[in-house]
């Protein structure tokens, strides 16, 4: 459970899939390179960025999201939140999760998670603030894997599926921080995922190399509509340690050996 492609539709996980078989990069002799691309998701659920456990490349950042959904009529449902996410030196992270609200409307978003995890300890804590109930996870990532921007390489895809086209779009300042940018349009021929037409799916992100991270993602597929998650503020200085500690009065329930 809580794996990140777990709730994509087919052929969204069938394209991001495909970022491993096509990536051009080659790692060094047994050295794997870990590239996962941002966003995703069903019809209540969405993935975000990807946040790898890298070591000595702290930050505190916030994260804005908006999730453009398409309707039955043409029309459009847009959903909005904001969320913390913190990372130290060691590779540990803490992410908040606020629940996605109606944009423009008079309800408020409000944390229902947090998740704290440790590379080192291989420790995955996702902590429900309803029921101060802490869910202990394995976790499998670590701190001492290498890790990179999620681009492929243009060109048809295996099989007949369709073509993808990546495009170099140049450095850009995001929240007073460099990014380089990738513009992936990947287009599944009809007929190979039950399409009577041609569908399109277009992935761009802006990559802070230094920080292992997209500073702004977007995502746009027919099926689950326009995503983007762009970071408005950050510090790269050393979080306080105690984001990275269960807090009080919060019970721990060991999960481990439902994970393996």
């Amino acid at each position: 459970m809580f794996l990140r492609r777990g709730l994509l539709p087919a052929f969204v996980f069938l394209i991001a899939s495909l970022h491993a078989a096509q990536n051009p990069s080659t790692p060094p002799p047994g050295q794997q390179t870990t590239r996962v691309p941002d966003g995703g998701g069903g019809s209540l659920f969405i993935d975000s960025l990807f946040i790898p456990p890298i070591a000595r490349a702290p930050f505190d950042l916030t994260l804005d999201t908006e999730w453009v959904r398409p309707l039955g009529n043409q029309g459009t449902l847009t959903l909005v939140n904001e969320r913390r996410i913190v990372r130290d030196s060691r590779g540990r992270i803490y992410q908040e999760r606020w629940i996605l609200v109606p944009k423009g409307s008079s309800v408020k978003s409000a944390m229902d998670r947090f998740q704290i995890t440790d590379p080192d300890q291989h420790t995955w804590y996702n902590c429900h603030t309803s029921t101060k109930v802490c869910d202990l996870f394995l976790y499998s990532l670590k701190s001492t894997d290498q890790y990179g921007a999620a681009v492929t390489s243009s060109g048809p895809l295996p099989n007949g599926l369709g073509f993808r086209q990546t495009d170099d779009l140049g450095m850009q300042t995001i929240a007073g921080m460099g990014a380089h940018g990738y513009r992936e349009t990947t287009t599944i021929n009809p007929g190979m995922m039950g399409n009577d037409k041609q569908m399109v799916v277009v992935r761009e992100f802006w990559y802070s190399e230094p920080l292992g991270i997209s500073l702004r993602s977007i995502l746009d597929t027919p099926e689950t509509g326009r995503q983007v998650f762009t970071v408005k503020e950050i510090t790269v200085s050393e979080p306080e340690p105690s984001f990275f500690d269960v807090p009080a009065g919060y019970q721990v329930v060991d999960r481990r050996s439902d994970s393996q």
